[in-house]
């Protein structure tokens, strides 16, 4: 085994050098506004007719930057160079791969506070938002450079008298990488060199709202030493590129982070096999969460209210691992939801440029636009109890609400919304809570407050999600502590930051040699 993996630790804003520093790095990215940034193509910088404009959700006037955008001719020109590469790069020693990785670890954790401020900047990310997306982007590098190390000799297996037997893993080929905006450093960086160190060769098409970072990322791989063609940036319009590349019979594994929607049409489209392709497509993806924190009658009340808020509006609640449901006993609901709507009442919601921001903007008017629709039909399932309440002057801020006595089948204790919004909902009894807690199609995170060890026990084995947390926050997976995917509609069980991974990446190949 190698090493053991020790995660990136956060920044301590309260220490006034960390707090200067952080504001002169906002002060630097401030100057860097507005720049363009072209595609990069087998290593040639490329430029297109058409263009995608990011501009801050917090501000959204303010132009962050234009990425050239890719079209079919050009996202083709991204294949072949790939597909090209992929011969090269799949012989490279497990060993260089990783060094590579180890390498742009090193040069974002220097550059730490500039990555967190373009964060800031771009997705409307608080400091701690921001400083926590960064520091997991570098323990996605160091962790899977790790564990390329642990898988490069495959597995034992048995052997007989007269032969030898190997059991190792080869690369699949190129792959497709669509990353989300909520995590447009540590997911989109994740989801690429997990492809990338396992020897495959990568088309990145990053979120629409957030290219600006993943271009950033892209030159850090460049400055580590990352060859022409293993990595090709290609932003563009999911219908003009994405459904080109999935179809694509040279594609052979696509990474996907997003909505439930979006990844079942992926799932369908890969399913397919087009001529000239030899190969069923791979398809990893993590499709989003309808989350619970569930609490016991016997729970701290404190710990209750404060799982159930940090858990729901951490960046304003754009985590597939959000909080969004609150399931209490009928014997402590009341004192918990008066808890919470307390906690709720005192978050600062404003430009999270300044450090005292706890909450800032959500994404886009998309996205403003559907949050406030689910407000509404909230207010009609239940009690509004706080907040309900958005702004567009500046940019996109919708106040923390909690929506209390919703029944449990309603339509915003079912559907994903995405946005800073808690429904509450009573239950009779433990059996009761887990009941409600597994009652949606989704199964990605859950935390269970309780001080019965037997209650506790029971959870662990009947709360079906792919994380489940006991008396804390049901956000804030750490790699290679915590490894994060979920059941049913919230993907593929791809266990991010775990040490199986990177073998969705790669194919088993037995060699078995008579002597």
């Amino acid at each position: 085994m190698v090493t053991a993996y020790r995660h990136e630790p956060l920044t301590d804003f309260t220490v006034d050098e960390n707090k200067l520093a952080f504001m002169e790095a906002l002060k630097q990215v401030n100057s860097q506004l507005g720049k363009k940034y072209p595609l990069i193509i087998n290593g040639e910088r490329v430029t297109s007719g058409a263009v995608i404009a990011s501009y801050n959700p917090a501000r959204k006037t303010e132009l962050i930057g234009t990425v050239s955008a890719a079209n079919k001719e050009l996202a083709e020109e991204a294949m072949q160079a790939a597909y090209s590469a992929f011969s090269v790069w799949k012989k490279w020693p497990p060993e260089a791969r990783a060094h590579l990785l180890l390498k742009a670890a090193a040069i974002i954790r220097k550059r730490k506070h500039e990555f967190s401020a373009y964060l800031v900047k771009e997705a409307g990310k608080p400091w701690k938002e921001a400083d926590a997306d960064t520091a997991e982007a570098i323990d996605f590098l160091e962790y899977y450079a790790r564990q390329m190390l642990d898988l490069k000799d495959g597995v034992p297996v048995n052997s007989r008298d007269g032969e030898n037997n190997r059991y190792t893993y080869i690369p699949l080929g190129v792959g497709v990488i669509i990353s989300p905006f909520n995590f447009p450093l540590a997911i989109m960086a994740g989801t690429t060199v997990a492809a990338i160190v396992a020897g495959n060769t990568v088309l990145l098409k990053p979120s629409n709202n957030t290219p600006v970072v993943a271009a950033k990322f892209v030159e850090v791989m460049e400055e580590a030493g990352l060859p022409k063609g293993v990595l090709n940036f290609i932003p563009g319009s999911g219908a003009k590129i994405g459904d080109y590349l999935i179809d694509h019979p040279k594609t052979r594994f696509v990474s996907f982070t997003g909505s439930r929607e979006v990844g079942c049409r992926i799932y369908d489209r890969a399913a397919k096999v087009h001529p000239g392709q030899v190969w069923l497509k791979r398809v990893i993806a993590e499709m989003g969460g309808k989350d619970t924190v569930v609490v016991d009658e016997d729970a701290d009340l404190d710990l209750a209210a404060a799982s159930i808020v940090y858990s729901g509006f951490g960046f304003s609640g754009q985590k597939c691992s959000a909080g969004s449901r609150a399931v209490v006993h009928e014997k402590i609901y009341e004192q918990v939801l008066e808890k919470a709507i307390a906690l709720t009442k005192a978050l600062t919601v404003g430009n999270p440029e300044e450090a005292e921001t706890y909450m800032g903007p959500v994404i886009d008017q998309a996205a403003f636009n559907k949050i406030m629709s689910y407000i509404d039909i909230g207010k009609k399932e239940g009690r509004l109890v706080t907040g309900g309440e958005g702004d567009l002057e500046q940019g996109f801020f919708i106040q923390p609400t909690i929506i209390a006595d919703v029944d449990e089948k309603a339509r915003i204790m079912q559907e994903e919304i995405f946005g800073p919004v808690i429904a509450f909902c009573k239950a009779e009894s433990f059996d009761h809570l887990l009941q409600i807690a597994n009652n949606t199609e989704y199964g990605l995170t859950g935390a269970f407050i309780s001080k019965s060890r037997e209650h506790i026990e029971r959870a662990q084995q009947e709360f079906h999600v792919g994380n489940l947390y006991i008396n804390r926050t049901c956000t804030g997976a750490i790699v290679g502590y915590q490894p994060f995917g979920g059941f049913q509609m919230s993907g593929t069980d791809s266990k991010a930051g775990g040490p199986d991974y990177l073998l969705l990446h790669m194919q088993a190949k037995t060699i078995s040699e008579a002597l």
